[in-house]
């Protein structure tokens, strides 16, 4: 193997390096770092420019790149829904409004938006108050029928069901805050002020669909920190237990509830309540008929708004409701089968040779995604010349960048190089493999695109070494030095 990488260099021993042959040495040095013995590190890195190969090592080897999935996915979600693309929520009936009483079901209706929040439904709740409707003679309906009802992918872990990163995908949902991590709850826990105490617990939104069992202790100044967390599987029950001192934080976790579709359907019912409209009926699960009409309606930001949240925060929920969108549109069916057809396809008509890559969900926490690095660094040079390249690259992290929705996952790395400020591309962690595919501009103005994905490492992740690489990059001139 690494005979291969020293004869693509082409110069003896006894002979000058070039400035590409002396970066290649380097490249090559890092990746032969110890890290990485027992470890499959596949790197490649191209001229946007010219196309020109700079570096190739195991570049054709498929690699499980991560949350590099976003990238395929994201620019397929541009390319196929369009920038312009939103996702309505809204409330309908099929029968009349008599005084203050409307004869009918009332139907509560998504398409996937990960933008709702707690809020949102309360205004649509407010709009029906508004129209002096006291009584809906029926059952609020939640129709999430715009997807399937299959809530995970096939390769979700039952350790990451109880994590907002593997929540559960349905087209009618919620998020706790504008992450948008849709299909997740906010649970602190707050310290009494003297040891024994109770300790707070809360929940976001505010909601009893779940109950907290809280098993925390208040413990005297300086004391351990320590609370152990999950949720049981098939119900809401969170349990947290361990210790808070008194004088510590607050502890704080973004949780997955089981049945997202129920949540929206609580929140909303819990404001129709709080506005004065009384549901005679139960509260079910359906589909809204045909011809209904629109009581109230909420358009999400348009898609190019919500790729920075996508993007820079790496957000799963986000990831695969894209994917089921897409499937929806294209092939009439909103599944995790036909949405990375759609992906599939797009990657087709880019030119990437889809006989190397397997796609088994949108978001890249499938350990069974597949892709080679020179494959990945052509769809990032493809897509450049894309309408929409633009919010594709903006969306990228910027390495060292503070500001959250600036640096995103990439804030607080490569600060202090040159690759501060420079590098946009975008991260990648699962257990025991990790990513960074974007962009880099050398001392020389050149542009370059790089992938790099390293799988089956042992021990702590092996981030230093994508820095490393990509700040060697950012350093590169191709004028020798006198």
């Amino acid at each position: 193997m690494g005979l291969a990488a020293m004869i693509q260099f082409g110069a003896g021993a006894d002979s000058e390096l070039t400035a590409e042959q002396e970066l290649r040495s380097d490249l090559l040095e890092i990746i032969q770092n110890d890290d990485l013995d027992h470890a499959l590190p596949s790197v490649h890195v191209r001229s946007a420019e010219s196309d020109e190969d700079m570096f190739s090592y195991n570049s054709d080897t498929s690699v499980v790149p991560a949350s590099g999935q976003k990238l395929l996915t994201g620019a397929a979600a541009l390319d196929v829904l369009g920038p312009d693309h939103t996702f309505t929520t809204g409330v309908y009936s099929d029968g009349r409004l008599s005084g203050k009483v409307l004869h009918s079901d009332l139907y509560l209706k998504g398409t996937g938006d990960p933008t709702m929040l707690s809020e949102d439904y309360d205004e649509l709740a407010q709009e029906i108050a508004g129209q002096g409707i006291k009584v809906i003679q029926g059952d609020l309906v939640a129709d999430d029928t715009f997807f399937d009802d299959m809530r995970l992918s096939l390769d979700m872990s039952w350790f990451n069901q109880r994590r907002h990163t593997a929540a559960q995908v349905s087209a009618l949902t919620v998020s706790p805050d504008e992450d948008y991590d849709a299909g997740s709850v906010i649970v602190e826990v707050y310290p009494g002020d003297e040891a024994g105490d109770e300790t707070t617990a809360t929940v976001y939104p505010h909601t009893d669909y779940v109950t907290i069992l809280n098993d925390v202790d208040t413990v005297e100044a300086g004391g351990p920190r320590t609370v152990n967390w999950g949720r049981e599987h098939g119900n809401n029950n969170i349990f947290v237990e361990g210790t808070i001192p008194t004088d510590g934080n607050r502890w704080r976790n973004w949780i997955a509830i089981w049945e997202p579709t129920e949540l929206a359907q609580s929140l909303f019912h819990q404001s129709l309540e709080e506005h004065g409209v009384k549901v005679q009926g139960e509260l079910t699960l359906g589909e809204t008929p045909e011809g209904a009409v629109a009581l109230a309606e909420r358009e999400s930001m348009p898609l190019s708004e919500l790729f920075d949240p996508f993007m820079k925060l790496s957000n799963n929920s986000i990831a695969e409701i894209l994917t089921k969108t897409m499937g929806k549109k294209i092939n009439g069916e909103g599944s995790w089968n036909a949405g990375l057809a759609v992906v599939e396809d797009y990657l087709e008509g880019a030119g990437l040779n889809t006989s190397a890559i397997q796609l088994r969900d949108g978001s890249g926490m499938s350990h069974l995604n597949k892709i080679p690095t020179e494959e990945m660094t052509k769809l990032l040079r493809h897509v450049q010349q894309e309408d929409w390249y633009d919010i594709y690259y903006s969306s990228l992290p910027v390495a060292g960048a503070s500001d959250r929705m600036t640096g995103g996952t990439l804030r607080n790395r490569m600060i202090g190089t040159a690759a501060e400020g420079n590098v946009q591309a975008k991260t990648g962690t699962v257990t025991s493999k990790t990513s960074l595919s974007g962009y880099v501009t050398t001392a020389d103005e050149e542009e370059l695109i790089f992938s790099i994905i390293i799988n089956n490492y042992t021990g702590s992740h092996p981030k230093h070494l994508e820095d490393e690489i990509a700040e060697r990059l950012a350093e590169f001139s191709r004028e020798q030095e006198e």
